[in-house]
């Protein structure tokens, strides 16, 4: 038969003026100690008990847990503080651990408090530097890993799952053209009008061409296409890996035989590799025809004579700079969307936060990446 749980009580037994005992009844729980605990708190207020002993005897405690333990030891803390005298008795082995382990985790928390504010930053920031490296860590760790499984399959390419590809491929390039279609043509837009209204001042309008064309196929187009795929997929990546993840997916997987990143990461990074050059290609047009509006409206300059002039003034190698970035910052967002999601533990918060983190990981490296890409290239003369 269930034992009927007991609300907790405490008796206080006076027998001196200067010898007090607890004896602490019942369940000490979180749901059952309210009453027990307001009492407890009235004798700590008590100003005739400075030097007092005081004895809690747990001789009759049902059960206790950690939340009915907290109190208790901020109780004797307060009595301690008072001037009294405090000890324990009858309690069993397991309450005996219980007690000894936070009145540890209250007396490091004590000593924390008085530290120097500047030790307590600095240990701060050494604890998240130390995390940033374990993070780089165990994405190099993991970026090793990935690059052996996709040797192997490129090797043996008969174990390539091209049914997961093209799957990918849809989900993350072609439903992706609405959203890169319409960015990439206000970026064109913006772009012609601010240049358009410079130009003016100049007599330059012709030169709308060069600006709009080159700096929408060497940067802009493939930053902001690799952006916004960073925002829908290495969000997606994280979300369904970590899914999997909370599930057990991924362990019955390796269970079975079966390597979670040959089966999960490979597809996904393959299929951005693929559907990325393509998507860039198509915002290339795009940005340019926004440009094109642009410079037919405010510096009557038609489609034709536009399309002429980037024919006879810009050269092939923008375009091909901007397609040979692309497959590139699929690789980094495939990496970093997985990664994150093998990471994710615990409830699904986990997924929210390593989702968010994926995504503003994701933006940092594409927009670094191009960078160094636009240092390293003009450096060469390219």
């Amino acid at each position: 038969m269930k034992r009927r749980s007991l609300r907790a009580s405490l008796e206080i037994e006076e027998t001196s003026p200067e010898s007090i005992v607890l004896r602490l009844k019942g369940d000490w729980t979180r749901d059952y100690a309210g009453s027990a605990v307001r009492q407890l708190d009235r004798f700590c207020k008590r100003s005739d008990i400075g030097s007092s002993s005081v004895m809690f005897d747990f001789s009759e405690v049902d059960s206790i847990d950690s939340a009915g333990m907290v109190l208790i030891v901020k109780s004797i803390n307060r009595l301690v503080k008072k001037g009294c005298t405090v000890a324990v008795d009858n309690a069993t082995e397991e309450q005996e651990r219980l007690l000894v382990f936070h009145r540890k985790n209250f007396r490091a928390k004590k000593i924390s408090s008085k530290a120097g504010d500047s030790l307590g930053i600095s240990s701060l920031i050494f604890g998240k530097v130390i995390d940033y490296l374990r993070g780089i860590g165990d994405f190099l760790v993991f970026v090793g890993e990935l690059s052996h499984y996709l040797f192997m399959t490129i090797l043996k390419p008969g174990t390539l799952r091209v049914r997961a590809i093209v799957k990918h491929v849809e989900l993350s390039g072609v439903k992706a053209l609405p959203i890169v279609s319409l960015t990439s043509f206000l970026v064109g837009l913006v772009v012609a009008y601010q240049g358009a209204e410079q130009l003016q001042k100049f007599g330059a309008n012709i030169f709308i061409v060069e600006m709009v064309s080159i700096s929408v196929f060497r940067e802009l187009a493939p930053m902001i296409t690799a952006i916004v795929i960073a925002g829908r997929s290495a969000s997606a990546y994280t979300a369904e890996i970590g899914t999997m993840k909370i599930t057990e997916e991924v362990d019955a997987m390796r269970t079975m035989g079966f390597e979670p990143v040959v089966f999960l990461v490979i597809p996904r990074m393959l299929a951005l590799m693929i559907s990325l050059p393509l998507i860039v290609f198509f915002a290339d047009m795009v940005g340019v025809f926004g440009g094109m509006i642009i410079a037919d409206l405010h510096l009557d300059i038609s489609f034709t004579e536009f399309i002429d002039r980037m024919h006879a003034e810009v050269p092939l190698k923008h375009i091909v700079i901007g397609l040979i970035k692309a497959p590139v910052f699929g690789m980094v967002i495939a990496a970093i969307g997985c990664f994150r999601g093998f990471q994710v533990e615990g409830s699904t918060d986990s997924i929210g936060n390593y989702t968010t983190i994926s995504v503003v990981n994701a933006i940092f490296w594409v927009i670094a990446l191009n960078a160094l890409f636009s240092v390293i290239l003009t450096e060469i003369g390219i």
